[in-house]
């Protein structure tokens, strides 16, 4: 025989602080600390202090907020309308243009001092017995880590052949440059010291010793900031760090440089001695990092790359945030536009004096008016209109700015008035005409 009963209500009394119940109790309310395992929804909201809940709870279909300072972990589906982070955002986050090496307009290979190969970084390089070659290296599975993260590219130094050892003056180092206007626009309270950014990237390379990354600010009040690496040779390593923001630091928000980014494989005495760590200095013009290990720079093809860099305002390093190839072009295109035999309208005559002008558009609204390298400019150039063909006399281009340029040639003979005309397309010749635009910080 069963029985039920049922209580409309319990009240306490002062002999009496526990009441058990063997079977299961249904209420329209509980008030107050619950201890033990909860199974079953739990419906409504949650309150209370830490450790005033306690048990398991199968589910919470509802809580009106959840405030803590400590980690949220879970093994299972977190589903939310929004996710507000409290500093920077959830997309746009890199400040780093090309930090996945997914771009090289140059060329894939280069011993160029500065930029050459790798869009938007640079090999720099001084006093160096044979100069090093920057290269956009190809990544295979074989590279453990960031291959895994959809890495396919990095920028890759080889050493060359330092006979003569490591001067004073010596240094091999990798460069990248960011604009003021970038960092005063990203979030970052950068004359706060509890407001942060971080930078994150994947390295390797092939010799074991301590590396430096160093950082230096161009505007206002000059200052140095710098931090140590221990790399094991041939593995891939995450490093990742945060820099504060301090008093002194000043971005415009303007087109110059902002901060650069150093990677040094090697500096030589001349720039280097007794400096703090992990803290901004004084820029002095010398004193970059500690006295540096010279071993990769006296090891003969040591090489050393880097990929996945990553410059975002707070605390942590969130994953890195891969863009397309066309999106990354379009950035690149700010500082660097190459074109080879462009096609232009509005080739205008003068009066038979074979002197022409064209208008080049550029593709992307270029950082400052670019300055312009011209190849194949003289005698074996041509320009065709379709109906001829005459070859280039000379050809300089003036009146840029930062969407476009005018191309003034002097040919050899007269084309037909106003025809759309091409530069170094000609049906007989392989000649071609290339103009490199470079408008870098």
């Amino acid at each position: 025989m069963t029985s039920k009963i049922v209580v409309n209500n319990i009240e306490p009394d002062a002999g009496i602080s526990t009441v058990s119940i063997l079977g299961i109790a249904t209420a329209t309310k509980f008030i107050g600390d619950i201890e033990g395992g909860v199974t079953g929804n739990v419906t409504g909201n949650v309150t209370g202090s830490s450790g005033s809940c306690t048990g398991n709870a199968a589910t919470a279909t509802v809580a009106s907020g959840i405030t803590t300072t400590a980690s949220v972990n879970t093994s299972g589906i977190v589903t939310a309308t929004a996710f507000v982070p409290t500093t920077g955002q959830l997309s746009h986050r890199n400040i780093i243009v090309n930090g996945a090496m997914l771009v090289a307009q140059r060329g894939v290979s280069s011993t160029t001092n500065g930029y050459g190969s790798v869009d938007r970084f640079q090999g720099t390089f001084s006093a160096t017995d044979e100069s090093p070659t920057h290269t956009q290296h190809t990544l295979t599975s074989s590279d453990t880590g960031p291959y895994a993260e959809g890495f396919r590219k990095s920028f890759h130094v080889q050493n060359g052949n330092q006979t003569g050892g490591a001067g004073a003056s010596d240094f091999i180092r990798l460069w990248h440059k960011i604009e003021a206007q970038d960092l005063a626009n990203s979030g970052w309270n950068y004359t706060s010291s509890s407001s942060y950014i971080t930078l994150s990237f994947w390295v390797k390379a092939s010799v074991t010793q301590t590396y430096y990354v160093q950082m230096r600010t161009a505007q206002g009040t000059s200052k140095s900031y710098y931090f140590a690496m221990n790399l094991s040779a041939n593995t891939w390593t995450k490093v990742t760090h945060s820099i504060p923001g301090h008093a002194d630091l000043t971005f415009g928000n303007d087109t110059g440089e902002g901060i650069y980014i150093a990677w040094y494989t090697f500096r030589g005495t001349n720039n280097t001695g007794t400096v703090t760590a992990n803290q901004w200095n004084n820029w002095s013009g010398s004193t970059i990092t500690p006295d540096q290990t010279t071993t990769w720079y006296t090891t003969n093809d040591s090489t050393f790359e880097i990929t996945g860099v990553q410059l975002e305002v707070g605390t942590v390093s969130t994953p890195f945030e891969h863009r397309s190839v066309g999106d990354e072009l379009t950035r690149c295109q700010r500082y660097y536009q190459q074109y080879v035999n462009p096609c232009c309208t509005g080739v205008i005559p003068d009066n038979g004096s074979k002197a022409y002008s064209i208008g080049l558009q550029f593709q992307t609204r270029m950082r400052a008016t670019p300055t312009t390298a011209i190849t194949n400019a003289g005698t074996g150039g041509n320009v065709s209109d379709g109906q001829s063909t005459q070859t280039i006399a000379s050809l300089n281009a003036a009146d840029g700015n930062v969407d476009g340029m005018s191309i003034y040639l002097n040919l050899n003979g007269d084309l037909g008035d106003f025809r759309p005309a091409c530069l170094g397309l000609n049906d007989s010749t392989t000649n071609t005409t290339t103009y490199k635009l470079t408008a870098e910080i």
